[in-house]
């Protein structure tokens, strides 16, 4: 489904907000940021993927393919429903206003949201209760299992289940029965932790639908090995009888950025399986996202038309090979059972003609990233006079440089040949002169992390591919966003024709 007019927005993951519980949230800062996106002219508010992370903090490799994650969570919305109390954080750390400090938000947040949990049972109103109540039944064909899952990773001190005793880790109905009972209260926990996170995040969905943003959310094509989605369903991914390894994993395959490839090691999906279901865990994925999002970015789209897949055991992907999978199939089906979809397919890299047909045949936009514009010829599809209509326009995304880097890094030839297109020297900041080249592109919808807006450079970008521990933690400050920046924003978007209509 393209989207039906022109408008732009703003990359940034409710991580990256201001706060004081070393992590951004959900909270006021939020909502405070939802106004700039409107007093600025924009309509659209990017988000990474918003589940629960483990080791090295990644969006990308969450316990869940549909819950939240627990340190997104406000704690002061708890204070007011007297689940907490004001002086629950008279004694908070003096944290870092520009990077996320995961493992400190874990462990003045975790203890407090068992607090408030427990205080749930005794204080919550009836209607709460109720709302509770209904939450867990609606949410329940995926919830069940990532409450046990969870619990039991606490119990087995965060070890992945493959390496639980054998009766947890391949799911014996009595074993579970007993663990079940036996955890009842970790159990009641992560069910109340997720109601509360979608509570917050839904309230937050509507104040910003309200006021004209729509949200615009992410899904990686894979989940991770140590995840509630691999443990509850082994019979859609390629694993180890044995061992319950990975018998297949992810990745891509060399290229002119890497000789051996990158080995991701996410098994990858029996899809021979999942055709037999008609692709029902898939399905009930997307629509749990679309009671979230009103857009969704599949990651490594691709990956729905072929796959590298590397056998298990190996440490570089060169030994990969291409697998078709059967995207077309999939898509109807989903067409079918959700109608049009508010797909964007992240179709960058080494994309074929195939897959280019499967994102067109279904309508699903593409992504352009004007960092990668410059480097081979007018025949490049990422300069702004090769763009379609049916596609989304970056500057740059989570996973480059912000501009400011990325252009530095540039040497003087490479410097001048983004001079070139805009004919000299622009009499702006590089930064800008990149959010007005994706502004005036025909492409429908033009995206600017906010470190571009702000004009940062390479210390603030959010991810360095290939990094194993340093990502995911930049942060802005609330004075940051300044009103005329938010001005200056604005201009360049009536401008190009991008505020709301009417």
């Amino acid at each position: 489904m393209a989207f039906s007019r022109r408008a732009s927005g703003i990359l940034l993951h409710p991580t990256s907000l201001p706060g004081r519980f070393g992590i951004g949230d959900l909270g006021q800062e939020a909502y405070r940021f939802v106004d700039f996106l409107v007093e600025s002219g924009q309509q659209v508010w990017q988000v990474l993927p918003l589940g629960p992370t483990g080791y090295g903090n990644s969006p990308y490799l969450c316990y869940s393919a549909l819950a939240g994650n627990p340190l997104l969570i406000n704690l002061e919305w708890l204070v007011a429903e007297k689940l907490l109390a004001a002086s629950d954080f008279d004694h908070l750390p003096m944290f870092n206003a520009i990077k996320a400090d995961y493992e400190g938000a874990i462990a003045i947040k975790i203890p407090l949201l068992h607090k408030a949990s427990q205080n749930f049972v005794t204080k919550a109103t009836p209607e709460r209760k109720k709302e509770f109540l209904a939450f867990c039944e609606a949410q329940a064909y995926w919830l069940d299992d990532y409450a046990l899952f969870m619990a039991i990773k606490g119990q087995q001190n965060g070890a992945s289940w493959h390496q639980w005793d054998e009766p947890l880790a391949q799911r014996d109905p009595q074993t579970l029965a007993q663990v079940t009972a036996q955890l009842k209260n970790e159990i009641f926990y992560h069910k109340y932790i997720q109601s509360e996170f979608f509570r917050q995040w839904s309230t937050l969905k509507q104040y910003a639908n309200d006021h004209g943003v729509e949200i615009f959310g992410d899904i990686p094509i894979y989940v991770a090995h140590d995840s509630v989605d691999v443990w509850a369903n082994p019979e859609i991914f390629c694993l180890d009888p044995e061992t319950s390894e990975p018998a297949q994993m992810a990745g891509v395959p060399p290229d002119y950025f890497s000789e051996t490839g990158q080995l991701w090691g996410n098994p990858v999906y029996n899809w021979e399986a999942l055709q037999e279901t008609h692709f029902a865990w898939w399905v009930q994925r997307i629509e749990g996202m679309l009671n979230y999002v009103d857009w969704m970015r599949i990651d490594h789209f691709r990956g729905f038309e072929s796959f590298w897949s590397v056998p298990g055991g190996e440490t570089v992907a060169i030994k990969g090979e291409w697998v078709n999978a059967p995207g077309a199939e999939f898509f109807e089906i989903l067409k079918d059972k959700l109608g049009d979809l508010p797909i964007i397919a992240e179709d960058l890299g080494v994309i074929t003609p195939e897959v280019e047909a499967l994102r067109d045949q279904f309508g699903f936009a593409g992504m352009k990233v004007l960092h990668f514009a410059f480097d081979s010829g007018p025949g490049n599809p990422f300069l702004p006079f090769n763009h379609s209509l049916n596609c989304v326009v970056y500057s740059g995304t989570h996973d480059n440089d912000t501009t400011v880097g990325w252009f530095n890094a540039r040497d003087e030839e490479a410097k001048q040949r983004v001079y070139d297109y805009f004919g000299g020297v622009p009499p702006e900041p590089i930064e800008w002169a990149m959010i007005r080249m994706a502004m005036s592109s025909v492409g429908q919808l033009s995206i600017y992390p906010l470190q571009d807006v702000l004009g940062l450079g390479t210390a603030s970008r959010m991810n360095m591919p290939g990094a194993a521990e340093g990502n995911w933690d930049w942060r802005y400050q609330e004075s940051m966003l300044r009103p005329e920046l938010g001005d200056r924003l604005r201009r360049l978007t009536e401008l190009y024709g991008r505020l709301p209509q009417g």
